[in-house]
């Protein structure tokens, strides 16, 4: 094995970057590299960066504490401890590891080999003298313009409401009505005989029943005629008072 290493930490972003370059040089797929030979690799690596006196990260000496306990799990008699993850669980755990780090230099790798905007390729410029002529290309059908013109159409057809206004009998007609006719007699007479037939409007003519009914309170009140009634639910009678 070949025991010259160049001793820069500056040149790897974390200690597992450093562990995946150390396996690389066992030139075997990373599933089956010896995590014992990389162990031992590593932990010697940083020994020689501390004869060196050079600084190293904490995440480096906790990698190497690491490595060190592991490297002695691997090389002592295996004791069942159902408690704590197997060797062959430690090893396969640092090959997945140095296999997803792997992975994501290589995609990193593709992306950035990938043309740049700016490097390898350009925008292409306008000119101002550009002028652009565009072409209306319809793609609706028969149908859609008749549903769409239809639509159009109920849009704008609203409904103007007009209410006219009725011509409805007032109280101070009717008090006129009565006056005139008791002024030319003295006989008693039905109030149904005095309501005006005006129109063949029903509201106008319910307007007429009330108005002459309130007309003759009205009258009563005042001491102009007089009201009678002759018999539970008959007929009511009225009269001008020559008293």
């Amino acid at each position: 094995m070949d025991s010259k290493f160049n001793v820069n930490l500056n040149a790897y972003e974390g200690p597992l970057d450093l562990l995946l370059e150390l396996a690389k040089s066992q030139k075997v797929d990373l599933s089956k590299i010896s995590i014992l030979e990389l162990a031992e690799q590593y932990l010697k690596y940083i020994n020689l960066a501390r004869i060196i006196n050079l600084e190293i990260a904490s995440d480096y000496l906790v990698m190497a504490a690491w490595l060190t306990y592991l490297k002695s799990r691997i090389l002592l008699p295996k004791v069942v401890d159902n408690d704590q993850p197997t060797t062959e669980e430690l090893e396969e755990a640092v090959k997945f590891q140095l296999q997803r780090l792997e992975a994501i230099r290589n995609a990193s790798k593709k992306l950035f080999n990938q043309p740049q905007i700016g490097i390898n390729t350009f925008y292409r410029g306008f000119n101002d003298g550009t002028k652009f002529k565009y072409k209306i290309i319809y793609t609706s059908k028969l149908f859609d313009l008749l549903k769409a013109y239809s639509i159009h159409l109920n849009k704008n057809d609203s409904t103007h409401l007009k209410i006219e206004v009725s011509q409805l009998y007032t109280v101070e007609a009717a008090i006129e009505r009565l006056k005139n006719i008791f002024g030319n007699t003295n006989d008693w007479m039905q109030i149904t005989d005095l309501i005006p037939n005006l129109s063949k409007s029903l509201l106008i003519n319910k307007s007429a029943i009330s108005s002459t009914f309130v007309a003759s309170l009205e009258l009563v009140k005042n001491g102009i005629i007089l009201v009678k009634q002759n018999e539970m639910f008959g007929p009511i009678l009225l009269k001008i008072n020559n008293d």
